[in-house]
């Protein structure tokens, strides 16, 4: 029977590398006396499995079977979430705008108030029946 020989810890290693400072904070650069720091969100995670195998059975139509197995991933999400701005020793925040969190918050208003509506409509129609 043949084992994988791969590193069942990678998976780990490479999410452990991926998610590093640098990830979260940008490389500060300074801007005349200014020095900004990007910072972002970063979600990520992992997984792995593994396999093995044994003899022939009843069912298989294979006279020498053998297992083996591994697998693994890595997946890692980061978004803009704005900058320290540092300005002759003062430190300030700066929010990032998110376009599409603001497209889809009004997005999600319209739809409510359209609801809103409609069943206003509605009920009156239903007064004026009875």
């Amino acid at each position: 029977m043949s084992r994988s020989t791969g590193d069942p810890n990678l998976p780990i290693e490479t999410l452990r590398e991926a998610l590093t400072v640098r990830r979260v904070f940008g490389e500060a650069y300074t801007v005349g006396e200014t020095t900004v720091i990007p910072v972002a969100r970063v979600i990520g995670g992992s997984g792995m499995g593994y396999g093995s195998g044994s003899g022939r059975e009843a069912a298989s139509e294979s006279p020498n079977a053998e297992g083996s197995g591994g697998g693994g991933g890595v997946g890692i999400c980061a978004w803009p979430s704005g900058a320290y701005v540092i300005r002759d020793g003062d430190v300030t925040w700066k929010p990032a705008f998110d376009l599409n969190l603001a497209v889809m918050g009004g997005q999600v208003l319209g739809a409510v108030v359209a609801s809103s509506i409609a069943c206003a409509l509605r009920a009156k129609f239903r007064r004026r029946m009875f």
